[in-house]
């Protein structure tokens, strides 16, 4: 039979489908060997495309060996590595091999673009394309995004997102570059997709990054790390890639600078630039898994009595924008630590104040501050009148000393809740910034510390990065902007609170004692003043 008709549309380094091939003995013992070996397969037969050599072995490395070991003795597995060092390739040619030796297999390439998803489907391509006929399925589809063989198995590659795989069924999955999905994207991901490919009984996911920020590939990374989750991580080290050492490290420095150097080869998970907490803080904050999640919130801390707690409310329209936010802290003292959080973008303003009233009442009536701009003056409105929360914050305008909280009783226009003007957001900021960056602030929640890494500079002020949220940072806004006020320190100050509260009970002794001691009428009949003046109680006709 022709080439032409035993290959794929006329390509003579694809087998098509429906052809036979007749083994010999030393082919038949080749390809049992490749089948019950995925290192010697890709070690003997995979090639790939070196800078400077062209086409040649795929010599795997020792921690690529070791990458491919793991995917292939683990259902859930994370790898954090250096740019440069064959990840990806490494990865589909463990695929290559799963999809060659497994009928009826699906594979997903996901990588944050497209277009970077179709490059690493091609290495996988050119592997096969290389591959000697008695190891080669049939083709039935080979295109920039789709292969589909004679023995059922296909690839498809595409960008991550919430639509990319819904509905399919899929033996492996590849999360390529993770930690660069923008987070909104990754949200939906997680949210929608993940929950479904995760639940199977032999679905087997590989998660590849960059460090890349504070983000879900941070947290992946970070649980595997510490054994809360199923993820078997793996992390490469620049120096474990052959040639690579101190030389090698000052030049790319000088090309790259060391910021750049720290978080693609050192593998640093730095946030963006220009954010309004530094970068070595960031660095600092550890999250923690919440110890309880009821009814949205996230608990860090039980309340405890005696304990003085504050609530930052920022608000949405609940049309799955933006999110309804609280953060509740513990005011006490030094340092300040949030101890729950809400989050939500689906919410009414209708229903919303309900949640902030029944954790603020959990939490010892917590002091509620609410950021009133838009629909945020309902939910304080709703709060007053109908919930009748009594430890609302009332903030008083006073011209050019602008919004305080004084308690509603200073001269001025008082209102529920706070304006954020841009005076108020400066104050908040720079407070903000001061309580983490001191260690005054203990921040808890993982979605808090993401939406700081990504809350940067912009036309003077600062805000969310391209794609990310910041209401939880609003929150935190609010409560650091309340820290500023001295009133506020006054109702927190422990040991004031408890000088304001002798001094009542003193008064409150000192109008009832000028009246004598009066015993119960029931047991006696008689009481006795200071001078000694003894009064008999009877009974009038």
């Amino acid at each position: 039979m022709s080439e032409e008709l035993t290959s794929y549309h006329g390509n003579p380094l694809l087998k098509s489908a429906g052809v036979a091939h007749n083994f010999t003995q030393e082919e038949l013992d080749e390809y049992l060997k490749c089948s019950n070996d995925h290192v010697y397969f890709i070690e003997n037969y995979i090639k790939i495309v070196h800078v400077d050599l062209g086409i040649i072995p795929f010599d795997l490395y020792d921690f690529q060996q070791k990458m491919v070991n793991t995917i292939h003795d683990n259902r859930f597995s994370i790898f954090c590595t250096p740019r440069q060092v064959g990840k990806s390739t490494t990865v589909v040619s463990y695929f290559l091999w799963y999809v060659l030796f497994n009928e009826d297999v699906n594979i997903a390439i996901l990588a944050n673009k497209g277009s970077l998803a179709r490059d690493i489907l091609s290495r996988l391509q050119l592997a096969y394309e290389n591959l000697p006929k008695f190891l080669q399925q049939g083709v039935l589809i080979w295109n920039k995004g789709n292969i589909e063989l004679e023995n059922g198995s296909k690839i498809i590659a595409s960008s991550t997102s919430s639509s990319a795989i819904r509905g399919g069924s899929y033996n492996m999955i590849l999360l390529d570059e993770f930690a660069f999905v923008p987070p909104n994207i990754a949200d939906e991901f997680m949210a929608s997709v993940y929950p479904t490919i995760s639940s199977g009984k032999s679905t087997k996911i590989v998660v590849v990054s960059t460090p890349n920020g504070l983000n879900h590939f941070y947290k992946m990374w970070e649980d595997a790390k510490e054994n809360k989750n199923n993820y078997a991580p793996v992390e490469v080290a620049w120096r474990d890639v052959p040639g690579r050492d101190d030389a090698w490290k000052d030049e790319t420095i000088r090309n790259i600078g060391k910021e750049r150097w720290a978080q693609e080869f050192e593998g640093e998970f730095v946030g963006g630039t220009n954010t309004l907490v530094n970068a070595s803080s960031l660095k600092n904050l550890v999250f923690k898994a919440p110890i309880e999640q009821k009814g949205g919130i996230d608990v860090y801390e039980h309340p405890k009595e005696g304990r003085v707690y504050a609530i930052g409310v920022d608000v949405s329209r609940g049309e799955n924008l933006d999110y309804s936010a609280f953060s509740v802290f513990d005011a006490t003292e030094f340092p300040y630590r949030q101890v729950a959080k809400y989050r939500n973008s689906s919410i009414s303003p209708l229903l919303y104040p309900s949640v902030v009233a029944s954790c603020g009442q959990k939490y010892n009536d917590a002091y509620v501050l609410v950021e009133t701009n838009g629909i945020g003056q309902q939910v304080a409105d709703v709060l007053h009148n109908d919930m009748e929360y009594d430890n609302l914050v009332l903030i008083t305008s006073k011209g050019r000393a602008g919004q305080v909280f004084d308690g509603g009783f200073g001269k001025g226009s008082t209102q529920l809740g706070i304006t954020m003007s841009k005076k108020v957001k400066q104050v908040g900021c720079s407070m903000l910034k001061d309580l983490i960056e001191s260690q005054k602030l203990i921040t808890n929640d993982f979605e808090t510390i993401r939406e700081l890494s990504s809350f940067v500079s912009k036309a003077h002020s600062y805000e969310a990065d391209v794609g990310c949220h910041d209401d939880l940072v609003m929150s935190m806004l609010l409560f650091a902007w309340l820290t500023s006020q001295p009133h506020f320190k006054d109702i927190t100050d422990l040991d004031l609170r408890r000088r304001l509260l002798e001094e009542k009970m003193q008064a409150l002794e000192e109008e009832v004692l000028p009246f004598g001691f009066i015993n119960d009428a029931q047991d006696n009949e008689s009481f006795v003043e200071d001078d000694g003046t003894v009064w008999n109680i009877v009974d009038l006709p």
